[in-house]
């Protein structure tokens, strides 16, 4: 181990991991190719497109120009720590049902971008989605059909609450596993 390198300690998608990175290397890249959580895509390197979107503690954060040593103390998710043992998070099962994106190169930054905006305000209108996503970029579609895919993600959270929380199981395993 160099000088450089260091060894961190974070909390990723509900476990603790040790990580030995260079000191300058972004939270991108350390879930990326020391973890092994290609779900964050590398895209602009700079904070314009939003493929890198995780979440810090809850909150929406452009890994790409985080330092991975300031996510120490503090919990990470990645698309892939979205999914639980039920299945898929309530948001990716909205966006393929919605068919909201075509390459999907940008949908993970998206998805995530658009559970930290639903878990701060879980009856977001379509004004406050489109401020939530604003940093994340999609080249492929008119947005349309993601916003459209968020707002089912609200109708589906709200029928829930009403019915309680089996209603958002729905076809998640067939999903997560290919379909029935």
């Amino acid at each position: 181990m160099t000088a450089e390198t260091r060894i961190l300690r974070l909390h990723v998608n509900g476990s603790d991991v040790d990580v030995a990175a260079p000191s300058h290397w972004t939270l991108l890249e350390v879930v990326r190719y020391r973890l092994g959580l290609t779900g964050t895509k590398q895209g602009c390197d700079k904070g314009d497109c939003g493929a890198c979107t995780l979440l810090v503690d809850g909150r929406a954060r452009l890994s790409c120009i985080t330092l991975a040593g300031d996510a120490v103390g503090h919990r990470v998710t990645t698309i892939e720590g979205l999914v639980t043992k039920d299945g898929l998070d309530l948001l990716q099962r909205t966006f393929d049902e919605a068919g909201a994106l075509q390459c999907g190169f940008c949908q993970p930054g998206m998805i995530v971008a658009a559970r930290a905006c639903l878990d701060a305000k879980p009856e977001a209108t379509r004004a406050e989605v489109k401020e939530a996503l604003a940093s994340n970029l999609c080249r492929c579609t008119g947005y349309t059909k993601i916003f459209e895919a968020v707002e089912q993600a609200v109708r589906a959270g709200r029928a829930a609450h009403t019915n309680g929380p089996a209603s958002l199981v729905g076809d998640s395993a067939a999903l997560a596993g290919g379909r029935r």
